[in-house]
């Protein structure tokens, strides 16, 4: 089994995620490899986001690797800001601000059903392979607790009675979309 994946991201919330989900191999960062690009999410879904970066980062290194995109789809917004959740408030938008437009689209819904959607991308050996993870929940009417990234603060997965922020990442790994999406993954590399 392969001992070190190159994971294609440069967010440091993601890839502490990613690590502590991941004991059987070691992850790198993009940042950890001395790789600097800011590689264009051109994709008009996940999936083609997720390819997009795994696919430049194969070419560039020649070494295998892994992307994933994520996406927050809201029933009563018909799915946005989906591929959009990163940029949702504007190309260069902040995580807060993109929760507090969500929130505002949101004030007089009363359907607040929503879900998390994961593409993970993997470039083994120049063969490609994708690996989902979804997890359904609501959006809270405001932000509840300190932890966790993007619309974490917002989002109440079902069964639960806490935000992703409110929770451990631990927690978080093993019902979150992320967390899923790389048990996939993790399962797949083992069976190697």
């Amino acid at each position: 089994m392969m001992k070190k994946l190159i994971f294609a991201t440069n967010n440091p919330n993601k890839l502490a995620e990613i690590k502590s989900a991941v004991n059987s191999f070691e992850v790198v960062g993009l940042k950890e490899m001395g790789i600097n690009d800011d590689i264009a999410e051109t994709g008009l879904i996940l999936k083609e986001n997720a390819l997009i970066k795994s696919q430049f980062i194969y070419q560039k290194t020649g070494l295998s690797c892994f992307a994933d995109d994520t996406g927050l789809e809201v029933a009563a917004l018909d799915g946005r800001p989906g591929v959009y959740s990163a940029r949702y408030a504007g190309e260069h938008a902040t995580a807060e601000e993109n929760m507090q437009k969500l929130l505002s689209e949101m004030e007089n819904q009363k359907n607040r059903t929503a879900l998390f959607r994961t593409v993970i991308s993997l470039i083994l050996n120049g063969e490609e392979y994708f690996f989902e993870g979804i997890v359904k929940g609501e959006i809270l009417k405001e932000k509840k607790g300190n932890d966790g990234f993007g619309y974490d603060p917002i989002f109440r997965p079902v069964g639960y009675k806490k935000s992703f922020a409110e929770i451990s990442i631990a927690q978080k790994n093993e019902i979150s979309h992320r967390g899923l999406a790389v048990k996939k993954l993790v399962k797949f590399l083992a069976g190697l």
